[in-house]
């Protein structure tokens, strides 16, 4: 596992797909975070990777309040995109979901991604994603249930003899682990912490992508791995607005777009406002 920043030549890449988090939606069409979010699926679309990617995964947070309108900004917005690219699975935030009614708050999150539950797998061009979330609204944790981590565990499991890695993903993570998530940083964020560390660390070929922290992808612990056999984890940043080490407000949109090799998984740094790589967000990680 290595930064390979500076590395010009590599192999034939198997598949590809794009990670999107915390967008934040609005429904004022012409607030900054709904305008980030037409940035980044312009950068996609427009991309070379746009006919060659399996899918965008997005990491939660998908709106600012869980409001039906601003579900429905977002519809607005992807249908300016249709047949450019590929679809969008969906994992749910905290303020998707968070200290309102959940009826309520489902029947927007089932507008955009076509179910009501909050913790779901797909395979996509012979990749598994898996996509966990909160059982419950809480302010900003996620709790999963005993069932739900039995899940997990079985669904990694069905991996353990293919050698491929398998993309987890998460609106809060893990203490002490990514940026954002460091005991003094407070934006942790997993009743079950200890349970979930539990059943990744039985599957080291598990790559986690988690949002929330909004951190940028420049800051210390970005990437972290669980020991030396343990999971990677990953921060997402934010398309919606950036945050610093000094815990201060930073302008921005940021996302991944990550390569899929035979021995390794590349998961590179983008800026979309400016359409830029992000030379100190580009990680190497082998299988």
């Amino acid at each position: 596992m290595k930064n390979r920043a500076d590395e010009t030549e590599k192999p034939e890449m198997l598949a590809c797909f794009q990670i999107l988090s915390d967008t934040h939606i609005r429904s004022d069409d012409n607030h900054l975070y709904n305008r980030h979010l037409r940035l980044a699926l312009e950068d996609i679309a427009s991309s070379e990777y746009a006919s060659e990617s399996c899918g965008i995964m997005h990491a939660g947070d998908i709106t600012d309040h869980g409001l039906i309108e601003e579900y429905e900004a977002l519809q607005r917005i992807l249908r300016d995109y249709e047949n450019r690219l590929p679809a969008i699975a969906y994992t749910v935030g905290n303020h998707d979901v968070a200290l309102g009614d959940w009826e309520y708050r489902m029947e927007g999150y089932e507008t955009v991604s076509g179910r009501r539950d909050t913790y779901h797998d797909h395979w996509i061009g012979g990749y598994h994603f898996v996509f966990l979330g909160t059982e419950r609204g809480l302010e900003r944790f996620a709790t999963l249930s005993e069932t739900q981590l039995g899940w997990l565990d079985e669904k990694l499991g069905e991996d353990a003899a293919t050698g491929k890695p398998v993309f987890v993903f998460l609106h809060q993570p893990l203490k002490n682990t990514v940026a954002g998530s460091l005991e003094h940083q407070a934006w942790f964020g997993v009743e079950e912490d200890e349970e979930l560390r539990s059943v990744l660390h039985k599957h080291p070929q598990a790559l986690l992508f988690t949002g929330h922290t909004h951190w940028h992808l420049e800051s210390p612990h970005t990437m972290h791995r669980a020991g030396d056999r343990g999971p990677v984890m990953f921060n997402t940043a934010s398309v919606a607005y950036l945050w610093n080490d000094d815990d201060a407000y930073v302008q921005g949109s940021q996302g991944y777009y990550v390569e899929i090799y035979a021995d390794k998984v590349r998961v590179r740094g983008r800026n979309f406002v400016d359409g830029s790589w992000l030379t100190a967000a580009d990680f190497e990680v082998e299988c």
